[in-house]
């Protein structure tokens, strides 16, 4: 069975058991490939695992903020900001708010111990 006599059989409320076969067979393939995507790590994920190692490496001196992380790095302030937000989400960062004169209340991040 094709997809357009599937989908037309559907439109047409005329739904037999090799419908509902292949409709289950589809959704199995749709799970194999969503599971395939969810274990590959993206392009972006691997140019970033070095500069989240030098994060790490530059938050053992003590607590920074994403501004100091940024310049220590050599990234922009909003991309350290991002990856130190998947690093707290790994659980290898810890986030704590702090008051700075003139900005407010920053995000600080240190290393979880």
């Amino acid at each position: 069975m094709t997809t357009r006599e599937f989908l037309t059989n559907v439109t047409n409320r005329a739904i037999s058991d090799e419908d509902v076969a292949f409709a289950q067979k589809a959704i199995e393939k749709l799970d194999a490939r969503n599971a395939k995507r969810a274990s590959t790590p993206s392009k972006t994920a691997i140019a970033n695992a070095p500069i989240k190692a030098s994060i790490v490496e530059c938050l053992r001196d003590g607590r920074k903020v994403a501004s100091e992380i940024g310049v220590a790095v050599g990234i922009s302030t909003n991309k350290a900001s991002a990856l130190c937000r998947q690093l707290v989400e790994d659980g290898r960062l810890n986030v704590a708010e702090v008051k700075i004169k003139g900005k407010g209340k920053v995000k600080s991040y240190s290393v979880a111990e």
